[in-house]
């Protein structure tokens, strides 16, 4: 697709999506962003949109698409919720800030592997590795005392290192039959 027909669509989506919280604030207090959210959240969702467009044309096939798509996706939503709510504790506590590293793991081996399927396959089995132990490294820092909420953490971080597992699955299947050998 032709870049100067992704961007005004790439805005126009990200203004449709802004509109849904900002229609809600009008009916209930249960959401309540300021305006610095509103630019934030704009600024995230083209980001996450940019960056699909600019990779996904790199590929040549659907299941290079549909990877790139779920691992921007991943990525979209880890800094979300990260941001929104922690996946550790609060937004507020320092353990959340090793999440930084299973993006930048994603981000240096997706450099590395040059965007090329088989490459960018093991760059999102790594980054699921990360994900996935996230969770143990902040135990071993900070040691919490061990509850349901350290359970539901470790569910949460199996649950996205699913979604950066499925995007290298699919990246291992855009790869061309000569390059698997």
């Amino acid at each position: 697709m032709d870049l100067s027909k992704s961007i005004p669509r790439l805005a126009l989506a990200t203004g449709l999506l802004l509109l849904i919280p900002l229609v809600a604030m009008q009916f209930t207090t249960a959401v309540n962003w300021t305006l610095s959210d509103f630019v934030f959240a704009g600024i995230l969702l083209f980001g996450a949109g940019l960056t699909f467009v600019l990779i996904a044309r790199t590929g040549d096939n659907t299941a290079y698409k549909l990877a790139v798509g779920v691992a921007v996706a991943a990525g979209l939503l880890l800094v979300w919720d990260n941001l929104a709510v922690g996946f550790i504790g609060s937004e507020d506590n320092p353990a959340n800030l090793l999440y930084g590293g299973v993006l930048a793991v994603g981000f240096v081996g997706a450099i590395g592997a040059r965007l090329r399927p088989l490459g960018m396959a093991k760059a999102l089995f790594a980054t699921a590795l990360t994900q996935f132990f996230v969770p143990f490294v902040a135990m071993l820092i900070w040691q919490p005392a061990l509850n349901q909420g350290v359970m539901l953490v470790v569910v949460l971080n199996t649950a996205f290192a699913g979604l950066w597992v499925a995007s290298g699955l699919l990246f291992r299947r855009a790869a061309p039959t000569r390059q698997l050998a």
